[in-house]
């Protein structure tokens, strides 16, 4: 299968859900997104002639608004196997993405992958992913999509609540925040326990 017909089979398995749950979020797929903001040159005294960069996404969490839409969470994928090469250019992807979309959450979703595990080259070279998943085969299970939808508003949730500490941090009534912590949860889908790092 190809990765692009996988993806949309993904995709189409959440977006209804997502629809139901919230009427502000969709699901896109192959989206391009800036990456850079290039000045070319100046026109007059402070006018830039300028380009926008873009990579195309596989699969984006998109939030829409009176004022537009905005990504919220962007998701790479490979199916059968990933490799080093992959994990660090995803990764570098990702850090690009989040120059111009500082609030930007990150994944990597892996299909068709049978028995296998995350490779340990994912956690070694994905510096930048905010979340992994694997997928057993082609079609997702109800279990494993269900997790991934949790997973996807999770995922919104922490780039909403960046969003506001970024671009709301000098307001005066502004929240006080006094700890922040990544968590780490490793889980197994196909039993489907979920746990923390340090149980």
């Amino acid at each position: 299968m190809r990765e692009t017909d996988w993806v949309e089979r993904v995709a189409d398995a959440v977006r209804e859900d997502f629809a139901h749950r919230n009427k502000f979020l969709r699901i896109e797929t192959q989206l391009k997104l800036p990456y850079g903001y290039e000045i070319r040159a100046y026109q007059g005294d402070r006018e830039p002639r300028s380009e926008t960069i873009e990579f195309a996404t596989d699969f984006v969490v998109v939030e829409v608004s009176e004022e537009g839409w905005k990504p919220r969470v962007v998701v790479e994928a490979k199916v059968d196997s990933v490799t080093t090469h992959d994990a660090i250019t995803y990764s570098q992807k990702a850090a690009n993405h989040r120059a111009v979309f500082p609030y930007l959450r990150y994944g990597i979703m892996l299909g068709n992958r049978q028995h296998y595990p995350l490779p340990g080259r994912l956690y070694r070279h994905g510096t930048q992913f905010d979340f992994m998943v694997s997928f057993r085969e082609y079609e997702p299970s109800a279990k494993e999509l269900a997790a991934f939808r949790e997973v996807l508003l999770e995922e919104v949730r922490a780039s909403q609540a960046l969003e506001k500490m970024i671009y709301e941090s000098r307001k005066k009534d502004r929240p006080h925040h006094t700890l922040f912590h990544r968590r780490l949860v490793l889980d197994d889908l196909g039993g489907w326990k979920r746990g923390t790092a340090n149980e």
